[in-house]
């Protein structure tokens, strides 16, 4: 599972998705469009429907990855904990991993229930970007995976700021998307 508010949805996004689902011993990647997250509770979101049809038609010719709503019908605020025990429920016969970025590792131990989460699942992570490192004992730890993919210099927030700035950022999203993003005049 690959966690994340896609707003909007860029080709990092996809070559990390595709980077994973070649390299990791997984049968899919879910891109698990997250109506908010707990901590990015003062950022603009585009309406959920609008971010889940970006990431759907940026996926669409993409056989092992995968759109996902799961958490639009999951209490708010959505905790990647309660997202677990729903696909639990759901999906008894998968093992689910998360994808994530380094720079969320530094983080993780403020997580909700971050101590059941690698009771439940394996953190596959992905070098990114960030100024404080990682405690040595999450690096050393069992259910934690780092992988070496491919680092993206491309950021939504500044594709956002381009877009509302009058520029184009056709060269930074996968072609349905943009097109979608552009017929409907978003983030201008």
């Amino acid at each position: 599972m690959y966690f994340g508010t896609f707003n909007p949805i860029h080709l990092g996004h996809i070559a990390l998705g595709k980077y994973f689902a070649k390299q990791a011993d997984i049968e899919a990647v879910w891109f698990v469009v997250t109506p908010q997250n707990p901590f990015k509770v003062n950022e603009a979101l585009l309406d959920d429907g609008y971010r889940l049809e970006m990431v759907r038609l940026a996926l669409e010719n993409e056989p092992k990855l995968h759109a996902s709503e799961v958490e639009f019908s999951l209490p708010m605020p959505h905790y990647t904990i309660h997202t677990l025990e729903h696909l639990d429920q759901v999906h008894p016969d998968k093992n689910f991993v998360l994808l994530m970025g380094e720079d969320n590792l530094v983080h993780f131990e403020r997580w909700k229930q971050a101590d059941r989460i690698l009771e439940k699942v394996s953190l596959f992570v992905y070098p990114r970007a960030h100024p404080t490192p990682v405690p040595q004992h999450l690096l050393n730890h069992k259910k934690i995976q780092l992988f070496d993919a491919p680092q993206w210099d491309i950021a939504s927030s500044a594709i956002r700021k381009i877009i509302r700035q009058g520029g184009t950022v056709e060269h930074l999203m996968p072609p349905a998307s943009w097109a979608y993003l552009v017929k409907n005049g978003f983030y201008q």
